[in-house]
Formats: structure tokens, C-alpha cells, sequence
């Protein structure tokens, strides 16, 4: 996936009334016309919709006889899902760091208080 492309997914997803559609079509495949059904807007600014998620690579359309039906294009969210990781993963990382460095700071200040008390004592 280069660059380009996720950046269409992310700004496809972007908007929320897609993000609704693609959670339908995790769901099962359906037409536009079923898709637009619990909107309150045009059948046509559904298609709008769906043209973005195709362009995107979200969605895909087939012909079954009368029907159009959309399906939803996984293998795009593995991807994505990579792609989030590789930074989900180096950010934890420098938590891990971060915290090591504070537990070493925390340990070496006990142990100065501990020397500063026996020498006082």
C-alpha cells in the first residue's frame, strides 16, 4: 500500500456516516439502495459515499443478476492495521524506556536517602 493510498483510506474513514457504512458491510454485503435506507439523505449522496470507500479500496461492487451488491475489502484493513502497529509498537517501547529510566532515578534516590540517614545517625 503506498502512501497515497492510505492516506485515501484515512480520509475516507474520516467521515462518519462511511465509517457507519463500512461497519454494515463488515456485517453483510448490501445494495446502495439498502445501505441509504436508514439515512436521511439521497440515495445519490449514499453513492457519493461509496465512491469515496471504492476509490479508497474499502469497498468493491459486483453484479448478481439485478442487484449491485457492495462488499467491504478486508485485506485493506490488515494494512492499515500494520501500518498502525509498526507505530503502536515503537511507542510502547519508549514508554518501556521511559519507564526503566524513572524505576533507575526512584531506586538510586532511596538508596542516597538510605545513605544520607545511616550517615546522620
Amino acid at each position: 500500500m503506498t502512501e497515497d493510498r492510505l492516506s485515501k483510506v484515512f480520509a475516507a474513514l474520516a467521515d462518519p456516516t462511511r465509517r457507519d457504512i463500512v461497519a454494515r458491510l463488515s456485517l453483510r454485503d448490501a445494495t446502495v439502495g439498502e445501505l441509504a435506507e436508514p439515512y436521511d439523505v439521497s440515495v445519490q449522496a449514499v453513492s457519493k459515499h461509496l465512491k469515496v470507500l471504492t476509490d479508497a479500496g474499502l469497498v468493491s461492487q459486483t453484479r448478481d443478476a439485478q442487484r449491485r451488491p457492495c462488499h467491504l475489502e478486508a485485506e485493506v484493513f490488515d494494512l492499515m492495521t500494520k501500518w498502525i502497529e509498526r507505530y503502536r509498537v515503537q511507542a510502547e517501547e519508549r514508554f518501556r524506556r521511559l519507564d526503566a529510566l524513572l524505576a533507575a532515578q526512584d531506586a538510586q534516590e532511596t538508596e542516597d536517602q538510605d545513605r544520607h540517614r545511616g550517615a546522620a545517625s
